[in-house]
């Protein structure tokens, strides 16, 4: 698997060698990187933004961003052998000053985050097909204020889930690849 374009277009991203991580297939995040860049729906693009990857794994949907201009990325993940490899993926970009690096629990990573620290333009969630909390998850974040007002959620997920969102946040668009799903989303105010 390799970052599709920008400054690190080409670079090897290096993968878990279990099976309890599930990497975003580059298809997909192409897909995702076109819509975000030449779609009307949603005002964010990734030049200049500040990103939170929830759920990070390998880190490949932030280190896209890094590699086409997000000013910072903060990644999330609480599976340490995910986490080391994601480790090395950033320590090979020498960017430190754009990165964020967190080995902990979503919940505990949103709980934890003050309201006024951090602000994002975008939040990608790529959580396991099995998480059924969805809801309750964005409802947290909602709570938290984690996010700009023009703010844009990507939530990857298996196209046979038949998650809830809460009543104040509009998909915007919804794309089926494969066995997966994307939902690009917002919260109203």
């Amino acid at each position: 698997m390799r970052i599709i374009g920008g400054k690190f277009k080409n670079k090897k991203i290096l993968l878990p060698t279990d099976d309890k991580t599930r990497p975003l297939k580059d298809m997909v995040r192409e897909s995702i990187f076109n819509i975000i860049e030449h779609s009307n729906l949603f005002k964010n693009k990734v030049l200049s933004s500040s990103v939170l990857d929830l759920y990070s794994g390998s880190g490949s949907f932030g280190l896209e961003c890094l590699s086409r201009g997000a000013s910072k990325v903060v990644f999330c993940e609480s599976y340490l052998p995910a986490y080391k490899i994601l480790k090395k993926n950033l320590n090979s970009l020498n960017c430190p000053d754009q990165i964020e690096l967190f080995n902990e629990t979503v919940i505990k990573f949103i709980d934890t985050t003050s309201n006024n620290v951090n602000k994002y333009d975008i939040i990608f969630l790529d959580p396991p097909y099995k998480e059924n909390n969805i809801e309750e998850l964005l409802e947290k974040i909602y709570e938290k204020k984690n996010f700009k007002k023009i703010n844009l959620f990507i939530l990857h997920r298996n196209k046979n889930t038949k998650d809830k969102f809460p009543t104040n946040f509009k998909i915007l668009l919804e794309r089926t690849y494969g066995v997966s799903k994307i939902y690009f989303g917002k919260f109203n105010f």
